[in-house]
């Protein structure tokens, strides 16, 4: 069972996901302002640039966005009919796709969506689309029959919260969703060039929305307008959730203390991670991609050299999918095993890293071993990574 806790620290509010005593994933957001994922804007193509199939669209306040011009589901804000081309200075709804990376600029896209707890409704692609985590084929099916008549111009997700939920549920959410799509879209004609027309949910928020729901424990917090702000969220969208929120009080034993967030920091942005066995893994970002070496360390075990290895390997498979997700690292990520030298042992510990990332909300794909026994994963490049959140929240303090 999992835990929500939500403080703030550093002039910052951060969120913990904690299962037990081990922190699964942790955000950190600016007070004055979240990130900029999921905000829906009026944006003014800036620049096209044909070589690399793009167009340059500022969405205001000088913030510029990358957009595909393989992205076929543009919206102009007039609402005249695309045809197919844009051009410098047009004015086009766009959504914020994947935050901004170091020195790339965000990702946008003109394929607009809303996220709800059971359901994503999209503008562009009109497909009816399962998550992979739902098995039960025959509720799909009857599923996919009952949406079929009710997506018209959307495109419809069904996230796995669905599953469990009850139908007049997933019938309010669904007409809930519809509406506020309409709406962005009829409005964007009558607002200004570089308008926010719909903000994305802070992330303790949308953290909230995404939990599953059966493996929420509770949601704690010792600051009032934080517990304020739940309480009203939860009210609208999730009453069913409403008791698990807490409102934490101890002046002596505050939760940024209970819970060693500066502790846990520290070790979330280590360069080196202990194992139990006492080997150990060091990680470096960089540019173009994440490099996780595996070190046998301190381990003084007794077993033959292969079961060693082998020991150590599955130990540092399970501590790699945690911190993958703790540090939201992202992208490709390049594994250094300690060297096997028989295929069946490759084979075995391939297939538990697939089990391991399977668990990972956020699409993790292992790739293969290559000739130089590394393993390559990717994973879908969403928010910024928590080393890159560090630092944008010291330099918000340093300012």
């Amino acid at each position: 069972m999992n835990k929500l806790i939500i403080t703030r620290w550093n002039g910052c509010i951060i969120t913990l996901l904690q299962s037990g005593k081990e922190t699964l994933q942790i955000d950190i957001e600016p007070e004055e302002s979240h990130s900029f994922l999921g905000n829906i804007y009026i944006g003014k193509v800036n620049n096209i640039v044909k070589n690399i199939n793009a167009a340059f669209v500022d969405i205001g306040n000088g913030q510029m966005g990358y957009l595909s011009l393989g992205d076929s589901s543009v919206h102009f804000a007039d609402g005249r009919v695309s045809d197919g081309k844009l051009r410098q200075g047009d004015e086009i709804v766009v959504q914020v796709e994947r935050d901004a990376v170091k020195t790339k600029a965000p990702v946008l896209t003109g394929n607009l969506n809303i996220t709800g707890r059971y359901f994503v409704l999209t503008s562009g692609k009109k497909q009816i689309g399962f998550s992979a985590k739902i098995q039960d084929l025959g509720w799909k099916q009857q599923m996919k029959e009952y949406l079929e008549g009710k997506k018209a111009d959307w495109g419809i997700i069904v996230r796995t919260n669905a599953y469990s939920a009850p139908m007049d549920s997933l019938k309010e959410e669904l007409h809930l969703l519809k509406g506020r799509l309409s709406d962005i879209l009829t409005h964007a004609g009558h607002r200004t060039c570089y308008s926010l027309l719909y903000g994305s949910s802070p992330s303790y928020l949308s953290g909230l929305r995404d939990s599953f729901q059966s493996s929420l424990e509770s949601v704690v917090t010792d600051e009032q307008d934080i517990y304020d702000a739940i309480k009203e969220y939860l009210s609208e969208h999730q009453q069913e959730d409403l008791h698990l929120l807490t409102y934490y009080e101890d002046p002596l034993l505050p939760l940024k203390k209970l819970y060693r967030i500066e502790k846990t920091m520290s070790e979330a942005l280590g360069k080196k991670v202990w194992m139990k066995s006492g080997g150990y893994l060091v990680i470096e970002p960089t540019e173009a991609l994440v490099v996780i070496d595996v070190n046998t360390g301190k381990y003084s075990g007794k077993k033959a050299l292969r079961e060693t290895i082998m020991k150590i390997n599955l130990e540092a498979a399970e501590e790699i999918g945690h911190q993958i997700r703790l540090r939201n690292l992202s992208g490709i990520i390049v594994i250094d095993f300690i060297d096997m030298e028989r295929e069946e042992d490759k084979k075995f510990l391939l297939k538990r890293l697939e089990e391991i990332v399977s668990r990972d909300p956020i699409k993790t794909t292992v790739i293969e071993i290559t000739k130089l026994n590394l393993v390559e994963i990717t994973r879908k490049k969403i928010r910024k990574p928590l080393c890159e959140q560090a630092l944008q929240m010291k330099e918000k303090i340093s300012l």
